[in-house]
């Protein structure tokens, strides 16, 4: 008959022979599984080599545990659940499934359905971790696999392969995008320089002819002052009197003068219609 209560480490009394006990730990412990048969839904078996489950038992559940599942409760809880779940797994999937595609959710897969059964049969039983090893498949399969695995490398390889010379063929499209865009901008800034430079051109030819024009405007002005002045000095200097002068000058200057016995007097070529003049006179031609 069980006892209705448990003991702590220490100093205890019991009658031979009619007492006995069990430990049982109440630490954190691990649960190796091993040699656990799979077949998989194409009829092929494989073995997982060990699964270990790291789990807990409370103290103050230790009494209930091990009056509905002995001292050995991991047996039936935990050895035997682990075989049940992994079957009912691998009945469902495929060997490339088991091996490959859901490989790394097992462990977490396992650990929930393990647990939910735990909470209503032992809820003071918490599984901690699960821990699954590769499983064990047919030599030829493996080798299969292995060849497989090759290729997913070497295919692995050529495409990261690929997505550098890409990459590289990308960075060097950019460049190459860079540097146009650099010679336009160089173009541009050229381009804008020279019509600066024509503009400033045009402005300071604009100026010169500007200036050139007001030039010529200042001379044509002053040699148009100097001649209004000339003409109003004119004005004032051509009297009667001073035209008269100027009109005896004027006669004496282009006046031919005949000396000579026969002729008492001179006269001028420009009162006489026809002059005559004999061998001994003698004639002088005055000019300015």
């Amino acid at each position: 008959e069980l006892l209705h209560s448990t003991a702590l480490p220490g100093y205890h009394f019991m009658l031979p022979f009619i007492t006995t006990f069990k430990s049982v730990q109440v630490t954190t412990q691990t649960d190796e599984v091993k040699d656990i048969p799979c077949g998989t839904s194409g009829g092929v078996m494989i073995y997982f080599d060990r699964i270990e489950v790291v789990n807990i038992l409370r103290s103050d559940y230790v009494l209930d545990v091990v009056k509905n599942f002995t001292a050995d409760y991991d047996k039936p809880l935990i050895f035997d659940k682990v075989h049940h779940e992994v079957n009912q797994f691998c009945s469902t999937q495929n060997l490339h499934s088991v091996y490959i595609d859901l490989f790394d959710q097992i462990d977490e897969n396992l650990k929930t359905a393990l647990q939910k059964d735990l909470n209503e049969m032992a809820p003071g039983l918490h599984i901690v971790a699960v821990r699954v090893t590769k499983p064990k498949i047919p030599e030829a399969i493996r080798r299969n696999y292995e060849l497989m695995e090759a290729e997913r490398t070497k295919l692995l390889i050529a495409t990261e392969k690929q997505k550098v010379i890409e990459k590289e063929a990308e960075t060097e499209r950019k460049r190459a995008v860079i540097e146009a865009e650099k010679q336009a901008q160089v173009a541009n800034i050229s381009y804008a320089q020279k019509i600066m430079e024509k503009e400033s051109m045009q402005k300071m030819s604009a100026i010169e002819d500007a200036t050139i024009l007001a030039r010529k405007k200042s001379a044509a002005d002053a040699e148009f002052y100097a001649a209004k002045q000339a003409a109003a000095s004119n004005t004032l200097r051509l009297t009667p009197e001073y035209l008269e002068l100027m009109k005896y000058k004027a006669i004496l200057t282009n006046t031919k003068m005949y000396f000579g016995p026969s002729i008492p007097k001179y006269i001028t070529e420009n009162n006489l219609p026809f002059t005559s003049t004999t061998p001994d006179d003698e004639t002088f031609d005055q000019g300015a």
